[in-house]
């Protein structure tokens, strides 16, 4: 088993639809220009409320990804 070296950014992911939707958004994005992504950990939740209701959720995520060669 060879020894991994992970380098971790930041990302915001929005949605209007659920948590797990705006964290797919924010990975689903990332993966367009970052290669190598490995693993996430939730950071923060929040979210906007209109009305009494929850109308936008914002999933703050910290983003794995092993460095090139």
């Amino acid at each position: 088993m060879s020894d991994h070296i992970y380098k971790h950014i930041q990302l915001t992911g929005s949605s209007a639809l659920s948590s797990d939707d705006a964290t797919r958004a924010a990975i689903e994005r990332a993966a367009k220009s970052v290669r190598g992504m490995r693993w996430f950990e939730v950071i923060e939740t929040r979210g906007h409320i209109e009305n009494g209701k929850v109308a936008h959720w914002q999933v703050t995520i910290n983003v794995g990804f092993t460095l090139d060669e």
